[in-house]
This record gives structure tokens, sequence and C-alpha cells, in this order.
């Protein structure tokens, strides 16, 4: 077993070699003249002095920005690359500008109180909580696309403008979750001090670790009320074990089926999915 593994090894060393051997790319050499000079496209790319040639060159393996009477528009190559950069940062998004933060601590809480350690799974509370974020910021992400993309895929509107119409709705969704004391408090650090009160005049990096700080403190008092029914249920078991002298017995085995039994009975899932929505209308 030993000289296979280290057969396995001795191959692996030879392709990361391999790999990093430099390697030599030419053109093709379609008149068999020896030169290795030639480009790949057939034929010469337009110059600055023909519009018609340079709204279309004929260069093989481009990303280019084509200009339509003003209006830019990007071509699929460049809208692929910003996708996949703007999908890197996607999950930090997800995180810190939507409801999926306070979702996710409160189904967390939920499965620490009845003591299931496991049940649901990690994945289930993160399905529920990232299904239930697209159901709350529909609206928003709706009126975002609307407001924003469309007028740009349009060329009615500009970059930045269609940055500033974009994160408008995203504003009026993170405003009145945010308590007025954490905006204060971040506007205090940023040293702006001539703030009016009003939602418009929240700087977007304010407004953000604001919003965050608000979503951490509500989700932990959603969670401290949970756990009080489930609490009061370990505090009455475990004095019913010492008055029978089972002191040796962990309480948590035996309240938590009484702890599954009373959510049960409570429809305790919809009571905490249900209103937990509501706290964000």
């Amino acid at each position: 077993m030993s000289k296979h593994i280290f057969k396995i090894f001795i191959m692996l060393i030879a392709v990361f070699t391999i790999l990093l051997m430099p390697v030599s790319v030419y053109a093709t050499d379609s008149d068999d003249n020896g030169d290795t000079d030639e480009r790949t496209y057939a034929e010469e790319p337009g110059d600055s002095d023909s519009g018609s040639d340079l709204a279309s060159p004929n260069v093989g393996n481009r990303v280019t920005i084509e200009l339509n009477d003003g209006n830019g528009s990007m071509n699929g190559a460049l809208q692929i690359v910003l996708i996949l950069a703007g999908m890197s940062l996607l999950p930090f998004l997800l995180l810190t500008i939507t409801s999926f933060t306070r979702i996710i601590i409160v189904l967390h809480f939920t499965r620490q109180a009845l003591n299931t350690q496991t049940a649901p799974p990690n994945m289930v509370l993160i399905g529920i909580a990232l299904f239930l974020t697209i159901y709350i910021m529909a609206p928003t992400f709706t009126a975002m696309y609307n407001d924003a993309i469309v007028p740009l895929n349009n060329g009615d509107i500009e970059m930045a403008e269609a940055f500033d119409k974009g994160i408008q709705p995203l504003r009026e969704y993170m405003y009145p979750q945010t308590e007025v004391k954490d905006v204060t408090t971040f506007m205090g650090i940023a040293k702006v001090e001539d703030w009016s009160g009003e939602p418009d005049d929240v700087p977007l990096q304010v407004l953000i670790p604001a919003y965050v700080l608000s979503e951490l403190r509500t989700a932990f008092i959603i969670g401290f009320l949970i756990y009080i029914p489930f609490l009061i249920i370990d505090m009455v078991v475990s004095s019913v074990l010492m008055s029978m002298g089972m002191m040796m017995l962990p309480p948590t085995t035996i309240s938590m089926p009484f702890k599954i039994l009373l959510f049960v009975l409570a429809d305790g899932w919809n009571l905490i999915i249900v209103n937990l929505v509501r706290t964000f209308y």
C-alpha cells in the first residue's frame, strides 16, 4: 500500500512540475514560410479613421464595449466577467444588507432552545432563511431591477445614475429596520455632525453598519424571548429530579421531549416564522 501511495505522490509531483514549465504559444503559420508572427484574424482590423470598421473590428477573442449613439452597452464577454465578480461578493451582501442575518440567528436560537442539537440540520435552517429572505426582499429587488437595471440596459441612464436609483429601494428597506441611536453612533464615529435626521442624508457607508448592528440586537432580543418558555421547562424538570433524588440524571435528557411536545402543541414553527416575517413590515 505504501508503494502505491509513493507512486501516486511521484506522479503528482511530475504533473505539477509540467504545469509550472513555461509554455510558448505562437500564432498559426498559414503561408508555410516559417514565421510565427501572424495574427489569427482573417482580415485587418479597422482603424480610427474608419467609423464602420471601428464599430465592428474583425479581431478574434476580444472583450469590447460597443457604443451606440452615445449609449454604452456591454458585450456578452464583459457581462460574464462582471457577473462572476458580483457573484463573489453576493454571499457578503446577502449576510449584511438583507433580512438573512436576523432570520438565521433566530432559527439558530430556536434550535438551541429545543436542545435538539442538529435537528433541523444547518442546511435546512440556511435554506429556510434563504427563501424567507427572498420572500421579504422581493419587493425591494423588483424595484431595484425596474428602476435601475432596465433603464440601464435600454441606454436611458448612465451607470452612476443607475447605481443611485438602484440603491434607493435598498435604503428605503434598511432605514426603517435601523435604530436611530445606531445611525447617530456611526455618524459620530464618521465625524458627521450636521445630520438633519432624514434618511436620505445618511451615507451608505454609515447606514450599512448601523443596519447590521440593529439586526443583531433585534435577533438576540427575539432569541431571548424564545428561550424563556423552554428555560422554565428545564427549571421544572430539574426541580422534580432533585426532589426525587435523581441528581445524577441530566435534566436536559428528560426535558427535551417535553420541549418538543410543547413546541408541537403550540405550533411553534408557525408562530416563530410568521411573526419573524412580520417584524420586517
